[in-house]
Parts: structure tokens; C-alpha cells; sequence
């Protein structure tokens, strides 16, 4: 069960995603990644249960093409 309000910083969306830092940054410029969330002036967070979603999201299309 997820937090829906729990922030997740960059090494965790990375370990839950398995995606690299710039894959992270480049599918958010483009919209295909959930935007990241100020948290100060250089720091940024994601919200927990957004990335959830985002990967359900891709194991129900994965699910749909096979």
C-alpha cells in the first residue's frame, strides 16, 4: 500500500523504476514520467504514489500488447 502524499527522492524512483537519472528527467521533459516536486532550491522529490501509478500503467500496456 502506498502514501499517497509520501515523497520519494531520485534514488528511490530509480530503484523502484529501474530507470536512470537522465531517463527520469527526459521522459518528465516529455511528459511520460510523472513531474518532479520542488522540495527547496536544488532538492526534488516525486510523489510516491504518482510513480506507482506510472508503473502500473506500463505493466498494463505490456500486459495488453502480449
Amino acid at each position: 500500500m502506498t502514501n499517497p502524499s509520501k515523497i520519494l527522492r531520485l534514488k528511490s524512483v530509480q530503484t523502484l523504476t529501474g530507470l536512470s537519472r537522465s531517463a527520469i528527467y527526459a521522459k518528465a521533459k516529455t511528459g511520460e514520467f510523472p513531474k518532479s516536486i520542488a522540495l527547496g532550491i536544488r532538492t526534488v522529490g516525486w510523489l510516491e504514489a504518482d510513480v506507482v501509478s506510472w508503473i502500473d500503467q506500463r505493466v498494463a500496456a505490456s500486459k495488453s500488447v502480449a
